[in-house]
């Protein structure tokens, strides 16, 4: 296994016990240039990198030279579409908001966008369940088709904090949408979580046997972007899963890396998502030699 390029997630430093007091851009980039990622993943909600005040080639281009003069690549980027869940609203609307982020990922030289299915877990009577999912269906090939001619892909980051978390789900999702520019975000976290814990899936629980392995080799054929953290098991404030540091929680790096080597080859970024973490400044320092101890044991 050769070691890829390592990205720190920008969000960690704005969410959850950062959320009343939220780092700056630029002091989490700074951050994570002397701590020695390769690369930042943008956190497209304010105050981080909105498409909204980067809306031209001057504020792109000023952004891009400060991240190059630290440097550091672009893993990808997480914006913010709260305002368009895309199994609830039409297309032209989804579509309108994508083209905004896909502006500004042209401007940065992005090829990766993550998305969510924003809408929280829900039970839904049959009808209802098909007539959404068709929907998110048609919405996310419709997106994936403009990600293709910008030239990017689409990626979806399925946790328990939202809308399809079963294992079965999110197969049939992605092969339903079945487009070369839509793939999945394999968070490891979030798969501990939906493979061994079943948290907050609607109806009866759908785990596997293998864990985050058996999940990942399930999914094998259609990831193209890769989140990794510990879990303990547990959901953060009952909502999605908790981003534990590595070797405190209950996963195996040294197996899922193994058995994921075949796909993980294929990447050229590593994400680290120490989301909802307290301790990421202490922590994300540890990361990179936490992995590159596994994969040169690999």
């Amino acid at each position: 296994m050769k070691m890829p390029k390592i990205s720190l997630g920008s969000w960690a430093f704005s969410f959850g016990p950062f959320e009343s007091n939220p780092w700056s851009f630029e002091a989490v980039s700074e951050y994570a240039s002397q701590a020695g990622y390769d690369g930042i993943e943008i956190n497209g909600f304010r105050p981080h990198p909105h498409p909204d005040d980067y809306d031209s080639d001057a504020k792109c281009q000023e952004l891009q030279t400060f991240l190059a003069d630290l440097n550091l690549g672009i893993s990808a980027y997480a914006p913010d579409f709260r305002e368009v869940p895309p199994a609830e609203v039409s297309k032209g609307a989804y579509l309108a908001e994508l083209s905004k982020m896909l502006r500004f990922c042209n401007r940065m030289n992005i090829q990766l966008l993550r998305v969510d299915s924003v809408s929280p877990p829900a039970e839904h009577s049959p009808v209802d369940y098909d007539k959404r999912f068709s929907r998110l269906v048609e919405n996310w090939q419709a997106a994936a088709e403009e990600c293709r001619k910008a030239g990017l892909t689409l990626v979806w980051e399925f946790e328990p904090g939202f809308w399809l978390n079963k294992p079965s789900e999110v197969k049939e999702l992605v092969e339903r949408v079945g487009h070369e520019s839509f793939k999945l975000l394999y968070d490891t976290s979030h798969a501990y979580m939906g493979a061994v814990v079943g948290a907050r899936q609607t109806g009866e629980k759908e785990t596997l046997s293998g864990g985050v392995s058996e999940y990942a080799t399930f999914l094998k054929e259609n990831i193209g972007h890769f989140h990794l953290i510990d879990s303990d098991g547990s959901l953060h404030d009952d909502e999605t899963s908790t981003h534990t540091p590595f070797g405190e929680g209950h996963i195996d790096f040294e197996e899922v890396l193994s058995v994921m080597a075949p796909t993980l080859e294929k990447l050229y970024w590593w994400c680290v998502d120490f989301c909802f973490c307290p301790t990421t400044e202490k922590d994300a320092k540890l990361a990179i030699p936490f992995i590159k101890k596994i994969v040169e044991k690999l």
